[in-house]
């Protein structure tokens, strides 16, 4: 059982006040605060072994290098890849995405094929795949969910056919919540030997995933949805379709040897990340997944789903509120409306409250369009959160019901 008090300390900008009022942080889709371990990490790195990577032979080179290609070992174990050369750092995951979007459309997509998303994708994991439909000429395809926020697995089996090349679909919703059947997914996609790509960001934090048990092709997520530092990510790839795939940038590092008539690739990974990588980024990613590990995944997953089921009945009570998104075994993000109020104006009368949530439509302009709304208040819950910090939210909204209604 997690002891929140001790959990709580661990992150010094929780331990602060926002015009005079305790911060409640619910922005946690958006991105999720840092625990000491990782801030002493990367000061420790900066102040004592900083130095380009795999390049020097002098000693403050080779202890970055140990520990950058140890955090790729941490990935391996945390996302159950085969081999550690399956993991690929990235910026986060929109650079992963558009990573295999470029690489794997140099290779296989041509004019008339059909890649297929969801209606309920991020910005991130439809604008890479629009952008290369319109270098190549190809189809965009999408999958429509219910108003529940569940997709219409019907509808998606009649999409798949003989020109689909590949699918990209989000684990888990940053804006419904909605935890999708991935798995079955992909089996469908690959019983007509389609590949998929698994968008992680919102899934890593709150989920355990096993790459090979889920059998996908492609998997992303960013470092700082994860407690880590921005601009740090991943792409996980199965060994066969790294092997394949040409390299998206070229530069120093991804390369074996350089001629003005030709250029040797290096092996995976290191064909996929040129030139200097976010060092001390990486480590300090590799620093927050072993806090979590230490922290114990199975309290982590039980506060957060008692949290969500705790938030869910209590925001219920307010009147006027309507929810999007109420998909079974949903994780705790919840986007609402509460009568007339403007999301935006909602929104403001929190953070005067010291009350951080996000409002807008959270790079999901189409989950908006499904609903015909403009946007929406998100707040997003993750294990460092209370049920003290829930009341104070119901309490937040309240009161800028009494204040928006004069």
């Amino acid at each position: 059982m997690l002891n929140l008090s001790d959990i709580r300390n661990q992150f010094p900008i929780l331990n602060q006040k926002v015009h005079g009022h305790q911060l409640v942080y619910f922005d946690n889709a958006a991105t999720t605060q840092k625990p000491q371990a990782v801030l002493d990490t990367l000061n420790r790195v900066y102040r004592e072994t900083y130095s380009n990577i795999h390049r020097g032979v002098h000693y403050l080179s080779e202890q970055s290098t140990e520990e950058y290609e140890n955090v790729r070992k941490i990935v391996q174990e945390f996302l159950h890849a085969a081999r550690p050369e399956e993991i690929v750092f990235t910026s986060g995951t929109t650079g992963g995405i558009n990573e295999v979007a470029f690489s794997f459309g140099e290779k296989y997509i041509n004019r008339g094929d059909e890649i297929i998303v969801s209606e309920m994708e991020h910005h991130s994991n439809i604008v890479p795949w629009q952008m290369l439909c319109q270098r190549k000429g190809a189809l965009l395809r999408v999958i429509p969910f219910r108003d529940p926020g569940i997709l219409d697995l019907d509808a998606f089996q009649k999409l798949l056919n003989e020109k689909t090349r590949i699918v990209a679909v989000a684990h888990a919703s940053n804006t419904l919540g909605t935890v999708n059947p991935v798995k079955e997914i992909v089996q469908m996609a690959h019983a007509r030997n389609i590949p998929v790509l698994v968008d992680g960001a919102q899934a890593v934090q709150h989920l355990p995933v096993d790459v090979q048990y889920l059998d996908c092709d492609f998997y992303v997520f960013s470092g700082h949805k994860i407690y880590g530092p921005t601009g740090t990510g991943v792409l996980y790839g199965k060994e066969k379709w790294l092997e394949e795939l040409p390299p998206w940038q070229g530069g120093g590092e991804m390369v074996e040897c350089v001629h003005f008539d030709h250029t040797d690739y290096a092996e995976v990974p290191l064909k996929f990340e040129a030139g200097t990588p976010n060092i001390a980024g990486v480590i300090g990613l590799g620093e927050a997944l072993r806090f979590l590990q230490k922290t114990g995944w199975d309290d982590i997953r039980r506060h957060e789903e008692e949290l969500g089921r705790y938030a869910r009945a209590k925001l219920s009570e307010i009147e006027g509120i309507r929810f999007f998104g109420d998909a079974p075994g949903k994780i705790a993000i919840f986007s609402f409306l509460v009568r007339n109020l403007h999301p935006y104006d909602t929104g403001m009368i929190l953070d005067k409250l010291g009350i951080a949530v996000r409002t807008g439509m959270h790079c999901a302009q189409p989950v908006m369009d499904h609903y015909r709304i403009e946007g929406t208040v998100r707040a997003s819950l993750v294990f460092y959160n209370t049920t003290e910090e829930v009341d104070r939210l119901c309490e937040g909204i309240r009161k800028a019901i009494t204040v928006l209604s004069r």
